[in-house]
């Protein structure tokens, strides 16, 4: 659903580029943007983003929601540093500021659809029912997973149960056959019988794997299968932490199948409603 609206070829690099904070917020650094908006001095770009800021003032938004002064070190030659202003801006930010560029940079019409493309795809997801919500976000998890499969096949991982297990050990604080018999459910189910807020710590846990294998570019099977663990580690503490349930003991739901084949027939259901309004 939410697919159909998305460019056969998006520009990967802004989805490289972006950052999640300690909260599983997401973010682009201004100065990592800067380049691929078109733009190779920062006062010209500076510019553009203060522009941007005053358009979500006048559209009646916090700009502290949306535009984050920061600083960042960067290197000026001689092996020195200098600290340097800077912006950590979400994705309507990031819009905002598209929308202000230079139109005549080819860059920036790029980025102005992409980011146009992405927030409109942001209003249809918090417009979805809950078990819409969901099958989205299991298809996620699934697509991130494959990608997460593909960074380990290259730091050196042949042994893939093993490293999809420790993950599970990591965020579960169990392996996942044990996971599976304190829910009472079949092997192989639990992403497809798990609700929207185990899904999204799953999804958490392969994004940020998938991320620090190759950040810190590891290598070798033992380092990335550790590195997984790790990972599903920091998001176990982090939920209890703030007081939440933990996975293994969030209730299971009903099987993802279902919940197509549900969808399916409510939307059959309101093309023959229409079909018969229209034939009355």
């Amino acid at each position: 659903m939410i697919n159909e609206i998305m460019p056969s070829t998006p520009h990967k690099d802004f989805e490289n580029i972006k950052k999640l904070d300690e909260n599983g917020v997401e973010f682009w650094d201004a100065r990592e943007l800067m380049p691929l908006l078109g733009y190779a001095q920062w006062r010209a770009f500076e510019e553009v983003i203060n522009r941007a800021a005053k358009a979500c003032i006048n559209s009646g938004q916090d700009i502290d929601n949306h535009f984050a002064r920061s600083s960042k070190m960067v290197e000026i030659g001689s092996n020195t540093v200098r600290e340097v202003i800077n912006y950590r801006l979400d994705r309507y930010a990031c819009y905002l500021v598209a929308q202000n560029g230079d139109p005549k940079k080819p860059e920036i019409a790029l980025a102005q659809t992409y980011f146009a493309i992405q927030t409109r795809r942001q209003e249809i997801f918090e417009q979805l029912s809950d078990a819409e919500k969901r099958l989205f976000i299991r298809d996620e998890v699934s697509d991130r997973n494959k990608k997460l499969f593909k960074t380990a096949r290259r730091a050196g991982v042949n042994k893939f149960g093993l490293f999809n297990d420790a993950g599970y050990k990591g965020l579960y604080g169990m392996p996942l056959s044990e996971v599976e018999q304190k829910k009472g459910i079949k092997k192989g189910e639990l992403l497809d019988r798990a609700g929207s807020t185990e899904l999204a710590a799953n999804l958490f846990r392969i994004t940020q794997t998938d991320e620090k294998i190759k950040k810190d570019k590891i290598q070798g099977e033992q380092s990335a299968t550790q590195a997984h663990f790790m990972v599903g580690g920091k998001i176990r503490q982090t939920i209890k932490e703030i007081g939440g349930t933990t996975p293994e003991n969030l209730s299971m739901e009903k099987h993802i199948k279902e919940i197509k084949r549900e969808i399916k027939l409510l939307k059959q259901e309101e093309k023959d409603k229409i079909k018969s309004f229209k034939n009355t």
